[in-house]
């Protein structure tokens, strides 16, 4: 028999001979199954609260647009709720008709007798009046307000009358007589000085040493020529009835 002749194929440069394909893949590397197994873990997470990735960034401005429209949506709501709130309590107020009767009814006209409802008031002026103290022998103010002449409309007789401010309590009293005397007080041109033999702006007649004191000499003259007028009236009077 005739020898086997091998024969052997010539290599050929760039090409291996080790694996049948020359396509297969390249095995991979450590780093590389670290990486792939990373990716598939994340992936899972993901997956696991309803996502299959990592979702896509809105664009900022149109968050921000988002949440101006829902806060002025809940403003609007606040402001509604409140007005509503304020209408209802407004409803209330109006609903609630309370009624109380006065314990005291002021429009009633209560008459208060002063005496004088038989006189005529002759002069009237603003002054101060002071009482002369016998035991600390000194001046003492008796009150401000408006001394009068009234003139009975049936004896005819003259008194001097003069109320305090507000209280109105009778500060003198009597009758302008004859011997009264009125005279200047020392170093003032706008006042008087005068005894009174019963004076009853305390109840009972009592003598008193008064002075009066008004806001201008002119005013003091007034009262003085008032004054003796209703003596010269009362004198004849007087005289009749004595």
């Amino acid at each position: 028999m005739a020898d086997e002749v091998k024969t052997t194929e010539p290599k050929m440069e760039g090409t291996s001979t080790s694996t049948p394909f020359a396509s297969e893949e390249k095995p991979k590397t450590v780093t590389e199954k670290a990486a792939e197994t990373a990716t598939a873990a994340k992936d899972n997470v993901f997956s696991m609260f309803g996502g299959g990735g990592a979702k896509k960034a809105a664009p900022k401005a149109d968050d921000d647009e988002e949440n101006d429209r829902s806060g002025s949506a809940k403003a609007q709501k606040a402001k509604e709720a409140a007005e509503g709130g304020d209408e209802d309590e407004k409803a209330d107020e109006e609903e609630a008709d309370v009624h109380f009767e006065p314990v005291v009814h002021l429009t009633e006209k209560v008459n208060t007798a002063t005496n004088e409802e038989l006189e005529e008031q002759t002069f009237k002026m603003r002054a101060k009046l002071f009482k002369f103290d016998r035991e600390s022998r000194e001046w003492k103010e008796r009150g401000t307000g408006d001394v009068r002449l009234l003139k009975h409309r049936e004896n005819g007789k003259t008194r001097l009358v003069m109320r305090r401010d507000k209280t109105l309590k009778v500060c003198a009293n009597h009758y302008v007589v004859p011997d009264m005397k009125l005279s200047p007080n020392v170093g003032s041109d706008r006042s008087w000085v005068w005894n009174a033999a019963a004076d009853v702006s305390e109840g009972e007649p009592e003598a008193q040493t008064l002075a009066i004191r008004f806001g201008n000499s002119e005013n003091a003259n007034l009262f003085k020529d008032a004054f003796i007028k209703a003596q010269s009236e009362n004198e004849a009077l007087f005289s009749k009835t004595s």
